[in-house]
This record gives structure tokens, sequence and C-alpha cells, in this order.
């Protein structure tokens, strides 16, 4: 049972007697305000320990309140209410010093457990953790650039809500490494972070590893298996290559997100969980919604907090400091001698397009610290296929006409080149001519995008 009352800030009338009931029947003292000018009067006399704050006020900007709030009280731990089409602004209230944001509509549970969070967090006299991007959670990445910088900002801010992130960007971008992020510097931290390879798994199996089975529910089923959903209960269930589950298992995912409920294959029964789900795609997952490949009320309930990874190519400098710090590791791991890259190297790595992104760049580095020794890497230690990419993109830039729209490339620099690597070379230079548009470059190449995605998935395939 609270001992202090908590101050609910929620114009809408029946939304406030809901939310108002809820917090009764849960064991809590409550006062409601119906504007930010009666919200703030109240703030004063009661100075609660959580407020519950609609962002959306008829007379104030809701953001501007807390600010005041905060500015006031520093320990007031503040879950700030938002509806899904405001997320940014959610996430904005987090980096000003929120403790939690949810988006409506949510359940009973996710109320009830926000708050509790809330309260059991709040200490007279203290700060709400501030939002740092030195966090250790980060320690899975590598580079400064503006890109990085804002999703690190990103991934700060949302760890602790409970909200749904939906991760997408090229294959070997590094989302499984962001997934971890945000479970790190979450208060789930200590609790499992499970990951689940949907694209690994076939789909007549993908349910049982999900939700669990009971022994004899099927030919195969010797013993229980709790399923991913299960093990990671009080932690994080990532999802990855979420465009690859079975429609009619989208399905069955979509009711486990909106009831927090799991029925394992063969149980009699559901039973609740408290899981956070993450989940991450390498494909276009509207234009898969257009395909009707996967469930448009599937994706707009998981795409709560989009973040998505820049390609290494966007990265400027980042590429340099990731092969440098690789190539350390690597060189102690293989008992090599190698202390740096060339200046040449470094040069040709910064305009290569890395198509393989991250994971391609480690796999260079360990290929030449495998094959060679130190103490420089030099031009002639790269793989065939990266001098190829190199001299190729040098020779045979692709220009435009003077109205800017056919393509003219001469054959310096092609010919040599087996068909496969002169298509991956157009198809990765026509890709970055239109900002990383795998869709634009589509249109101009005449294939589907997902003929692109399908084509860059197997480039980057050991």
């Amino acid at each position: 049972m609270t001992t202090q009352e908590l101050l609910l800030i929620e114009d809408t009338p029946s939304l406030q007697l809901v939310y108002a009931s809820v917090l009764r029947n849960g064991g809590h003292r409550v006062q409601s305000a119906s504007d930010a000018t009666q919200g703030a009067r109240m703030f004063r006399r009661l100075r609660p320990p959580v407020v519950i704050l609609d962002l959306m006020l008829p007379d104030r900007d809701g953001l501007d309140l807390m600010q005041e709030m905060l500015s006031d009280q520093p320990e007031t731990r503040v879950v700030v209410v938002t509806a899904n089409g405001s997320i940014n602004k959610a996430v904005d209230a987090m980096r000003l010093g929120a403790y939690e944001f949810l988006v409506k509509p949510f359940d009973e549970t996710r109320f009830l457990s926000a708050v509790g969070n809330a309260l059991a967090d709040y200490a007279p006299g203290t700060v709400a953790p501030p939002v740092l991007l030195e966090s250790k959670a980060l320690d899975g990445f590598t580079g400064n650039s503006k890109p990085m910088q804002d999703i690190y900002q990103r991934i700060v801010s949302v760890s602790r809500s409970m909200a749904t992130v939906f991760i997408t960007g090229e294959s070997g971008t590094g989302k499984e490494v962001c997934a971890q992020a945000v479970h790190d510097a979450s208060n789930r931290a200590s609790k499992p972070f499970i990951p689940l390879n949907c694209g690994a798994i076939p789909a007549d199996l993908l349910e049982s590893e999900v939700f669990g089975h009971l022994k004899g529910s099927f030919t195969g089923a010797i013993q229980d298996k709790p399923g991913a959903a299960a093990s990671a209960d009080g932690g994080t269930l990532f999802l990855d290559e979420i465009c690859e589950m079975d429609l009619n298992l989208q399905t069955k995912l979509l009711r486990f997100l909106q009831t927090s409920t799991i029925q394992p294959v063969g149980a009699p029964r559901p039973r609740k969980v408290n899981v956070r789900i993450i989940c991450a795609t390498n494909r276009n997952p509207l234009e898969e919604v257009r395909k009707g490949r996967f469930r448009e009320d599937l994706y707009f309930r998981l795409q709560v907090v989009p973040i998505d990874l820049p390609p290494l190519r966007e990265r400027g400098e980042d590429v340099v400091q990731i092969a440098r710090e690789a190539l350390l590791r690597f060189s102690e791991e293989e008992g090599r001698n190698f202390v740096d890259l060339s200046p040449d190297v470094q040069a040709l790595f910064r305009t290569l397009p890395w198509p393989g992104n991250v994971r391609q760049l480690l796999n260079v580095l360990r290929n030449i610290v495998v094959l060679n020794d130190g103490p420089m890497v030099t031009s002639a230690m790269l793989p065939l296929e990266i001098m190829h990419h190199g001299e190729a993109v040098a020779a045979a830039p692709v220009q435009y006409d003077m109205e800017g729209s056919k393509p003219t490339v001469t054959l310096n620099g092609l010919v040599g080149l087996t068909m496969a690597e002169i298509e991956q070379l157009v198809i990765e230079e026509t890709i970055a001519q239109h900002g990383g548009s795998i869709p634009k470059a589509a249109r101009v190449l005449d294939l589907s995008p997902s003929t692109i995605y399908r084509k860059r998935e197997n480039w980057t395939k050991p």
C-alpha cells in the first residue's frame, strides 16, 4: 500500500477515471488533475513520489510541465503517457529525465508494473538516473560518428522503458549488439537476454522454440521444453529476422504481445510471463507488409520505438576505428604482431561500400591476421575481392548525364571481374547513389527490393 499519494495528470475524463481506478485497486492512493495548471498546483501541494503524466495536455506542453516538476523536486519519478504517433516526444521525455513511458493502449499489468518500479526506485533526496552515453551497456559498440551518437542516445533513452523496440538495418550492422545494449542498460539487465533467430529455425519448429511444448505433444517431443518466451521471463526476448516468421505464428505472437500470456504446444491453458520484446530485421518491414508477408497489425504493435542502424559506409572514421580495434584483438588471439593499418589501406577502407557492413569488415581483418604477420597491414595483404572493389570504385564511378537521369559507366576497372562481382558493384553503387535507399535503387535497376535484399544476404554469407 502506497503511503504517499500519487499524482495523475490526464485530460481525458474517461481515461482519468480508468487509470485512477486501476491504481486504487492496485493499492495506491492517487489524486487526479485534468490539465497542466491544476497538475502543477497539486504537485506543489502533494510533493508526490510518482507522477503519471499525459504529454498531450490542453493548456501546456507536457514536457515543459515535467521539466518544471523535476526542477522543483528532482527525486520525483515521472511516468509519461503518450499516443503511438508521439513516440519521439516520449523519447525526448526520457532524455529530459522521465523515469518510464507508456504508449497507449496499455494493459493494467503493464501500467501497475511501471508505477511499481517507479515507486521502488524512488528515494527522497536523489535524482532520477541520468541518461549517459558512457553507459557500460554500450561496450559492444565501437565508433563516435554522429549517426552512432544518435543511436547511443536513443538506446539509453529507451532502455528503462518496457516499450517494444524494432531494430532495422542492413545485414552486419550490429542489430543483436544493439538489442543486447538495450537490455544491459535496462532494469532487466540481471535477468535473461534470450536471442532467437527466426530465419534459422524451420517454420514447423518455430512455434515450439518460441512458446515451448509439453512432452508427447507431437512426434519427437520427448520432454518438456520451456521455449524462448518462458526462458526470458523477467528479462528480454530478442526476435531476430522477425520478417521471416510464418504468418500463422505472427498471429500467435500478436496475441502474446496483447495478453502477455503464452500457451506451450500441448498445454491445456495459457500462463502469464513478464517479457520485454525486441525484434530486428534486415528487410524493409513496410515493404514486407505491402507484399503480404508481414501482418500490418503486428508491425504497428512492434514498431513502438524504432532504431535504424546506419550502414558502415555512412559512419565516416568509424570504419578505421573498428578496423584498428579488431586488428589488435585478432592479432593477440592469433599470436601475430600487427599494430596498425597502412595509410593507403585506411584510405581504401573509407571509400569501400562495405555491403556486409561491420561483419564483412571483421571477416576481412580476421583473414588478414590469419594469413599474414605485421606490424603493418598493407594493400598486398588484402583479400582479392576487397582489391577488386577498390579498383572498380576508383576507376568506374557512376556518373549521371546533364538531366541527372541516365547513368553512364566506363569499363575501366570492370574488365577482369566476374559477372557476379560486377553485379554486386553495380547494385551497391546504385544504392549508395540513392542515399542508401534500396527501394529507390530497385526502381532504377528494374528489380524488386526483395531481390536486392536477398542478394545482399547471400553476399555476406561466409
